[in-house]
C-alpha cells in the first residue's frame, strides 16, 4: 500500500475571517478528513512593488480593498493569528501549514515549527527564500513546480542537494490556472518527475486547481503521494479561488477515495487469495 497524504489549502479563502478560518479547519479535519490543512502568509510591501500594491485588483468584483495591496492586506493573518489557527489545528488533530512567499514571512512562520512548509509556484525560484528555509528550518519543504521550466527544475533540486536538504524536498507537479482545463492538466509530468527525481527528492506530490476528483486518482496511479486542493465551504463567495477549489462533500470525497484506491493498488498476495477460495470452491469447475 501507498502512502498518500492529502491536504486541504484553505489559503485565503477565510476572506480574512478568523471565525472562518477556524470553522474551515473543524470541517476539514471533522468532515472531511484530511492529514492537513494550509494557509498562505505573506508581506505585501516586500512582495509588492509599490505601483503593484496602489493598482487596482484585476478583478474588482473579487476585490476586498481599492488597491490590490489593500485587498491583499485585508486577507492577511498576522502571526499570532497563525499561531491561534495552529492551536486550533491541534486541538481537532490535523497537521497545520502555510505557504511562504517572502523572506519575512518564512522567518516568522518557522517560528512556529510547523510539520512542513509550503513554496508557491510563483516563489520557487526565489533563492533567498529557499536559502532561509534550507538554513533555518528543520521541517519537510514542499514546493511546486507550476511556471517552471525543466531546466529550472534541475537549478532548484541542485540547490536543495548543495544544502544536503533534498531528502526533506516534496515536489507537487502542477499548473498555474485557477482552474484549469483537463486537457492542460499534464498528468503524465508526475510519471516524468518520478523518473527523474526518485531517489533524489523525498517525494512526488500533485496540487491540482482543475474541476472534480477523479485527475487526483489518476495522479495517484502515477505515482503522486502527496495531494494539495484549494478547499472552501461555499465556491460562490467572492474571491478568486474559490472557482478551483473543492467543497466539502467534494473534500472528503476525495481524501476517502485517496485512501481507498491506494489500498488496492497492490500485486495479489498469493495466487489465489482467501476472498476467491469460497468461491472457487462453489463456482469453479474443473474440466478435463
Amino acid at each position: 500500500m501507498r502512502n498518500n497524504y492529502v491536504i486541504a489549502e484553505i489559503g485565503c479563502n477565510h476572506k480574512g475571517d478568523m471565525n472562518i478560518a477556524k470553522e474551515m479547519i473543524k470541517v476539514a479535519a471533522e468532515y472531511c478528513k484530511v492529514d492537513a490543512v494550509k494557509f498562505q502568509k505573506r508581506n505585501n510591501r516586500e512582495l509588492l512593488t509599490p505601483e503593484e500594491y496602489n493598482a487596482p485588483h484585476p478583478v474588482p468584483y473579487n476585490s476586498y480593498g481599492k488597491t490590490y495591496g489593500l485587498h491583499r492586506e485585508a486577507l492577511e493573518f498576522t502571526l499570532e493569528q497563525h499561531a491561534e489557527l495552529k492551536k486550533v489545528c491541534e486541538d481537532w488533530g490535523i497537521i497545520y501549514s502555510t505557504s511562504v512567499w517572502d523572506v519575512t514571512s518564512a522567518r516568522e512562520i518557522i517560528t512556529l515549527n510547523p510539520q512542513f512548509i509550503k513554496v508557491p509556484s510563483a516563489c520557487n525560484l526565489n533563492f533567498k527564500l529557499l536559502e532561509v528555509l534550507a538554513n533555518e528550518y528543520m521541517g519537510e519543504i514542499h514546493l511546486s513546480l507550476g511556471m517552471t521550466s525543466k531546466a529550472e527544475e534541475d537549478e532548484i533540486v541542485d540547490f536543495f542537494e548543495r544544502h544536503k536538504r533534498n531528502k526533506d524536498l516534496i515536489l507537487y507537479s502542477c499548473v498555474s490556472g485557477y482552474p484549469v482545463a483537463f486537457e492542460d492538466l499534464s498528468l503524465l509530468e508526475i510519471s516524468r518527475l518520478k523518473e527523474k527525481f526518485s531517489g533524489r527528492v523525498k517525494a512526488i506530490g500533485f496540487s491540482g486547481h482543475h474541476l472534480g476528483i477523479a485527475a487526483d486518482i489518476a495522479a495517484l496511479t502515477l505515482g503522486a503521494e502527496y495531494f494539495e486542493r484549494h478547499f472552501t465551504l461555499d465556491r460562490t463567495w467572492k474571491g478568486t479561488d474559490h472557482a478551483a477549489s473543492l467543497e466539502p462533500d467534494g473534500m472528503r470525497k476525495l481524501a476517502r477515495n485517496i485512501r481507498n484506491v491506494s489500498k488496492s493498488l497492490t500485486y495479489k498476495r498469493e495466487e489465489i487469495l482467501d476472498v476467491e477460495k469460497v468461491q472457487r470452491k462453489k463456482l469453479k469447475h474443473e474440466y478435463k
